[in-house]
């Protein structure tokens, strides 16, 4: 697979000029759509995409990734997070289609970032997550990419293609059954498509990795990389708070212990 080398941001910029001035078919990552090739966090330290950034820290889910919360600071903060979770009890499902939270991947929902840049949902997750990402010509869908696995703990080298014997899969970190399940049947559906579309509740991971999972919950199913567990539990709890979608007790205890000492 080619690799785009990184330039420093000068020579970036002619770089960029120059493939603008050519013809070619293969195009790299355009900073220009909604997804930057260089964002300065609150604490100051550069962070470029492919890199796995701390849930505390990517409130949106804007920056890519997903990356372990080690100090103890930070998972007692994550325990903060997962303690304001509301509870409840999951329904039957009855009357769950995929379909109730909008066309898959589409990039007219409403309200949630890098909608309606002109690129799919699972493409724009695919640039955020990846590194040395590689275009087609329609500088929207991902030709190949590397890709740090949080959930498997593993790197992957993604190519589209039949030949590829390895899946990249966007996962719903709260599915949607199961939200559907927890409420979101009551909800208008535009929210549900908001759900479904927002990068704070979608991580590119391995297929197989992500197939295990299905509709579970964190008390049915965690990442099998233990060291993102806590991180894991805090972005699930994130996107649960901002939709206002209860777990059940169980699923927050579990989230619980991923934190604790």
């Amino acid at each position: 697979m080619r690799r785009i080398r990184r330039l420093p941001p000068l020579l970036a910029a002619a770089a960029a000029l120059a493939v603008a001035l050519a013809a070619g078919c293969d195009t790299a990552v355009d900073p220009a759509d909604g997804l930057p090739a260089e964002t300065t966090p609150a604490d100051g330290a550069p962070q470029t995409p492919g890199r796995a950034s701390s849930p505390l820290d990517n409130p949106d889910g804007t920056a890519p990734g997903l990356a372990p919360l080690t100090a103890a600071a930070d998972r007692e903060a994550a325990l903060g997070v997962i303690g304001r979770l509301a509870t409840g009890s999951r329904g039957s499902g009855s009357g769950y289609d995929r379909d109730e939270f909008g066309y898959a991947w589409m990039d007219t929902a409403t309200g949630v970032p890098l909608a309606s840049n002109g690129c799919d949902t699972r493409n724009d997750l695919l640039r955020r997550d990846g590194q040395d990402v590689r275009l087609q010509g329609d500088d929207c869908t991902v030709e190949s990419m590397e890709l740090a696995d949080p959930y498997a703990g593993r790197d992957i080298d993604f190519e589209r293609g039949p030949s590829s014997s390895v899946e990249v899969q966007i996962d719903h970190v709260v599915p949607l059954s199961y939200a559907w399940q927890m409420g979101a049947a009551t909800w208008a559906e535009d929210k549900r498509r908001q759900l479904a579309n927002d990068p704070l509740n979608l991580l590119a991971v391995d297929g197989d990795t992500n197939s295990s999972k299905g509709d579970s919950g964190p008390e049915s199913w965690l990442p099998p990389e233990e060291g993102i567990r806590c991180a894991y539990g805090v972005r699930f709890a994130q996107v649960a708070l901002k939709y206002e979608l209860p777990v059940t007790a169980g699923d927050k205890e579990t989230l619980r212990r991923q934190c604790g000492t």
